[in-house]
């Protein structure tokens, strides 16, 4: 019983780091209605107007982002992200700090681990108007999507925003301040509700109901159509461990194919168009795909919390898809002179999960064709990744996502053979780079876009700024990509971000973050980014058409 508290200290602390304007010109083109702003509020830093209408061939043009969290704070208890995307109270009620960081940051456990690797740490707790200590790239548990810079990115060229709505039942059972329910289906609906209010609220800015730039959109014509007026085309998606409460125990369901229909039935009136059937943890549904080393070891503690049973990791060939190693009993350095190691050991070598698609697995992924729902196979085993897609071979089925670099590369042929559409996570600029050098024979031999995957608001950590930026910088201002806005360095407050210094602490400087793209991986590279939301859109149509 000791062990089990101490991993459960373990992990409350350590796993949420894997959960894997200047001048304001509102654009007629784009908004009907200069807006009215709540005072005071956070600058943006963009002036002209965002690029509309198509491309000469007819095809939609900017950036997508396939996988961030805007409402993490309705996550796991409403305790493991401090500050709201938005109040109607203002500026200074939504980017506060939590209570439980007082005083002086010695209270967050989590920020403390996650930044510094000691549970011991401070940090300048104001937030507005000075933030002094966060958001920062390397800081998980402060808001990173308040709506302003939201706004900032849609005024940079982003066209295109999944919003994956996330929580874990287990890391919410657990985590120090919760206080709403752990019941996942209780704070996905939630953070449905919350995207909608969004709207609502960016709505009355600009004058009445459908007027804003944030547009939730439940099919591919509707984001076709919001993205050619120059809006931010909202879809909903779904990242948790155990929808529909299909989790297992002792490899037993808790759930039937009954459940399963009634969950799937109610995201899709929700307006969830895609989704994640498990995610960390092995689940009724399907096996994952492990994290590796130190980290490994901490998400395994919680598998075997959630449900009884460690992974099951196998040797299996190097030349095949396979899973990443998840550690021996290597712990975090912060915590290995206080917790023992955890158990299981295993095999050196290339491993792969032994767990797959389960038979009520395959019933879900047949129900969310039946839907015309697109299916993401991030984190699954290699194993349900595979039998994910024969399924879907076997239906001739587009609708398949792999939206931040947590699927084994080897699969993209058949992913983009399929139709479908990938991105690539929001990894560190050269890093980002890297991975799109690496993929392009594949993409390019399909003609696919390609986007972002932040996991924004997800603890998976943000680009931080460019080592050799000081020998070739972000200039300020600078254009955006389509040629439609100039942006200078975003203001809040008392604090001004420069990529070149501060990494993406917030979705404000995405659009930096691309300008840096464009420097460090060509013109190429940003060609290809402005045809990711066209490819999304046509993966998506293809499944509806299904």
């Amino acid at each position: 019983m000791r062990r089990i508290r101490r991993m459960a200290l373990l992990l409350t602390a350590v796993t949420a780091t894997c959960l894997s304007a200047t001048l304001l010109v509102s654009p007629a083109s784009a908004t009907s209605a200069a807006p009215t702003l709540p005072t005071p509020e956070s600058e943006v830093g963009v002036t002209g107007t965002p690029f509309t209408g198509t491309r000469p061939d007819g095809t939609v043009y900017g950036l997508i982002d396939a996988h961030s969290h805007l409402f993490m704070q309705d996550g796991m208890g409403g305790a493991a992200v401090c500050g709201k995307v938005f109040s109607r109270d203002g500026i200074e009620t939504a980017l506060r700090d939590c209570r439980s960081h007082e005083p002086h940051g010695l209270g967050a456990l989590l920020e403390n681990l996650t930044r510094d690797g000691s549970p011991i740490g401070t940090h300048d707790t104001t937030g507005w108007p000075t933030f002094a200590d966060w958001p920062a790239h390397d800081s998980l548990t402060h808001q990173q999507m308040y709506y302003r810079w939201v706004e900032r990115a849609w005024r940079g060229g982003q066209r295109v925003l999944v919003n994956d709505l996330v929580t874990n039942g287990l890391l919410c059972s657990i985590n120090p301040g919760t206080y709403q329910s752990c019941d996942e289906m209780t704070a996905i609906r939630l953070q449905a509700q919350d995207t909608y209010d969004l709207q609502a609220f960016v709505d009355e800015q600009y004058g009445g109901p459908g007027r804003g730039w944030f547009r939730i959109v439940t099919s591919s014509e509707q984001a076709r159509q919001v993205i050619e007026e120059g809006k931010l085309a909202v879809v909903l998606g779904v990242e948790t461990s155990e929808p529909f409460g299909c989790k297992q125990t002792l490899r037993i369901p808790h759930c039937t194919r009954a459940d399963v229909d009634a969950g799937l039935d109610e995201l899709y009136d929700l307006g969830v168009r895609s989704m994640y059937l498990c995610h960390k943890f092995d689940n009724a549904l399907c096996g994952v795909r492990f994290d590796e080393g130190s980290l490994g070891t901490v998400i395994n503690a919680g598998q075997f919390l959630s449900t009884g049973t460690w992974w099951d990791a196998r040797s299996c060939p190097a030349d095949q898809p396979h899973d990443n190693n998840p550690g021996n009993g290597e712990l975090p350095p912060a915590l290995e002179d206080d917790l023992p190691p955890v158990l299981p050991l295993y095999p050196p070598g290339t491993l792969c999960n032994t767990r797959g698609l389960s038979s009520l697995g395959e019933y879900a992924v047949r129900g969310m064709i039946e839907r015309n729902m697109m299916v993401e196979i991030d984190h699954m085993s290699a194993k349900a990744a595979d039998r994910t897609l024969d399924i879907l071979e076997e239906e001739d089925y587009a609708g398949v996502l792999s939206t931040h670099s947590w699927m084994d590369e080897r699969y993209l042929d058949r992913l983009y053979a399929l139709g479908g559409f990938a991105t690539i996570y929001g990894h560190a600029t050269h890093e980002l780079v890297e991975e799109y050098e690496r993929t392009a024979a594949v993409r390019d031999r399909y003609g696919a876009g390609i986007g972002f995957g932040f996991d924004m608001n997800g603890f998976g950590g943000t680009p931080p700024p460019r080592p050799d930026a000081a020998g070739d910088p972000v200039t300020y201002p600078f254009r955006s990509f389509d040629g439609g806005s100039v942006l200078d360095r975003q203001t809040t407050g008392e604090r001004t971000w420069d990529v070149n210094a501060d990494g993406v602490p917030h979705y404000g400087l995405v659009p930096d973050y691309v300008e840096d793209l464009r420097i460090v991986g060509g013109q190429g590279l940003i060609d290809d980014l402005a045809r990711g939301p066209e490819s999304y859109l046509r993966t998506w149509a293809a499944a509806e058409a299904h």
